[in-house]
């Protein structure tokens, strides 16, 4: 790569007893890049997810955030450091509004205070981003609907906005598309086109179709291991990816 890595993976490993669910894998995701990680079910992703955002702690190997060690770090740590992240299920307060939903993570993202003695910039900068945030999102005309009421695909743009509200430079999606319809599928593809690309992203999604849309390069896992690596062309080209998705003749 040209720029030096903004995450990069060195031999990550983890295992569960017998079974080595992730294997020694080290890759480099570099400032500003779309990178999207691929695989059959089982191949290792969102455990590969879990130890980059200290949501599992490695059996070996290491983490680096901006050339920074981050292994082991708690996720609300990471979070100070800017890196987010949405999860395949919602994780959203179903019973307060878009708007407060957004708000509450614009004033938890680590930079901040919780203090209700502060300057008043502390109160309204959060409503402000959270504003802003919406907007990017798509649901600036929602503001005032519970989360609860919103559909399945809204549901999906706030938990993206949640993570977006909280500042990050790194952003994983953990399948964002996952149970849409296609026209949801279409409206998130096109909501994460539109971020900005100072947001570095990394992505786990099975649509191969939103995988070509978004995805600088290509990280494709089999049995915890990188299989291969490249853009989506050269992926998609890679007998080696067919037999994995389709099986041999």
């Amino acid at each position: 790569m040209t720029a030096p890595g903004l995450l990069a993976l060195d031999r990550l490993s983890r295992s569960f007893g017998a079974l080595s669910a992730v294997n020694g894998v080290s890759l480099e995701v570099a400032p500003r890049e779309r990178r999207a990680i691929i695989g059959p079910n089982g191949a290792g992703k969102t455990t590969l997810f879990n130890l980059i955002t200290g949501h599992l702690a490695p059996s070996g190997g290491r983490v680096l955030l901006g050339g920074m060690p981050i292994t082991g770090l708690a996720p609300h740590a990471l979070a100070r450091r800017g890196l987010a992240r949405s999860f395949q299920r919602n994780n959203l307060f179903p019973r307060l509004s878009v708007l407060e939903n957004l708000r509450l993570a614009a004033a938890a993202d680590g930079r901040g205070s919780w203090s209700l003695l502060g300057s008043v910039s502390r109160l309204t900068a959060p409503l402000a981003r959270a504003r802003e945030t919406a907007e990017a999102v798509g649901l600036a005309e929602r503001l005032d609907v519970l989360a609860a009421a919103l559909s399945y695909g809204e549901q999906r743009q706030l938990e993206v906005g949640l993570a977006l509200a909280t500042r990050p430079r790194l952003l994983l999606l953990d399948e964002p598309t996952a149970g849409m319809s296609p026209e949801e599928t279409a409206r998130m593809t096109r909501m994460l086109e539109g971020l900005p690309r100072e947001l570095t992203l990394l992505i786990i999604e099975h649509d191969m179709d939103v995988v070509a849309s978004l995805a600088d390069r290509v990280t494709v896992l089999h049995y915890g291991e990188v299989l291969t690596e490249g853009s989506f062309a050269q992926v998609k080209d890679d007998p080696r990816v067919y037999e994995v998705y389709l099986g041999s003749a």
